[in-house]
C-alpha cells in the first residue's frame, strides 16, 4: 500500500476483513476442539502505512507485527498514543547491531535463529534490566535460502535460554514451505513444529514451557490451527479491498 490517504471506507472494510478472519477462526478451532480465546491473532503490518495499521488497531486487534526491525521502530513511534498500546512483534531477521533500539519497543521476538543472536539478547537485556520474550524460528523445510535454523540447533538455543534469566524462549515459530499450497502439506509441516515442541517441552520444568506456536498466515492458518497454532500471523487477509 503508498502512503496515500486511505478512502473513507477503510476503516469499515478492514473492520469487515478482521470479523471474517475471526469467523474462520472460531470455526478452525471447533474442529479442533479447542477455544478461540486460546489462539491470538497478530496483523501484520509489514506492507501497509502507518493510518492502514491504525485501523486493524481500530478493529480492535491490538496485537501488531513488522519484519524489519526499521519499520517496527517507524510504526511504534508513529502509533505511540494508541490506548490501549499496540502489543509488537518482530517476525522477520533480527541483525544484532539493531537488537537496542528494538528492544526499546518491548516486542515479542519470532525469529530467534541463533545462539549468537541468543547472547546477543541475553546482554542487552541484562544491560537494560529487562527481560527479552522471544521464539525460537526454525526452517521446517531445511531450505538454505530460509530464515530459521533447525530442529538439532533449536533445542541447543533452548537449553542455552534456560541458563539465561535475561530472555525467556515462550515457544516455536514456522512457516510452511508454500504458505498458499496444499493444506494437507502444511499440516503435516506444522504438525513437525507442534512435536518438536512438545519434546522440548518435556526437557524442561515448568507447566506453561514453550507454550506458544507461531505458524499459520493469512493462505493456511486454518491448517495451523488445527495444529495447535497459538499465535497466527495475518497481513493480507486484514486489508483486502483496501486501494492499493
Amino acid at each position: 500500500m503508498t502512503g496515500r490517504p486511505l478512502p473513507e471506507r477503510g476503516a469499515a472494510v478492514v473492520a469487515a476483513n478482521l470479523a471474517r478472519v475471526r469467523d474462520q477462526v472460531a470455526e478452525a478451532c471447533r474442529r479442533a476442539g479447542r477455544d478461540p480465546a486460546a489462539v491470538t491473532l497478530i496483523g501484520v503490518t509489514k506492507y501497509v502505512d502507518a493510518a492502514a495499521a491504525r485501523l486493524v488497531h481500530a478493529a480492535g486487534c491490538h496485537d501488531l507485527a513488522e519484519s524489519r526491525p526499521q519499520a517496527l521502530w517507524g510504526k511504534a513511534e508513529a502509533l505511540a498514543d494508541l490506548e490501549p498500546p499496540p502489543r509488537w512483534h518482530l517476525i522477520g531477521h533480527l541483525q544484532r547491531n539493531k537488537i537496542r533500539r528494538t528492544l526499546a519497543a518491548n516486542p515479542l521476538i519470532h525469529s530467534l535463529d541463533s545462539r549468537r543472536l541468543l547472547e546477543a539478547l541475553a546482554a542487552e537485556s541484562a544491560a537494560a534490566g529487562g527481560v527479552c520474550e522471544a521464539l525460537v524460528e526454525v526452517n521446517l523445510a531445511g531450505d538454505p535460502d530460509r530464515t530459521g535454523t533447525t530442529e538439532a540447533e533449536a533445542e541447543a538455543i533452548v537449553a542455552a535460554a534456560a541458563t539465561r534469566p535475561e530472555i525467556r524462549i515462550r515457544g516455536l515459530m514456522g512457516m510452511a514451505s508454500v504458505p498458499d499450497g496444499d493444506p494437507g502439506a502444511a499440516r503435516r509441516e506444522f504438525a513437525q513444529l507442534r512435536e518438536l515442541r512438545d519434546r522440548l517441552a518435556a526437557t524442561l520444568p515448568g507447566g506453561d514451557a514453550l507454550r506458544d506456536l507461531s505458524m499459520g498466515m493469512s493462505g493456511d492458518f486454518v491448517a495451523a490451527i488445527l495444529e495447535g497454532a497459538t499465535m497466527i500471523r495475518i497481513g493480507s487477509a486484514l486489508f483486502a479491498g483496501l486501494d492499493r
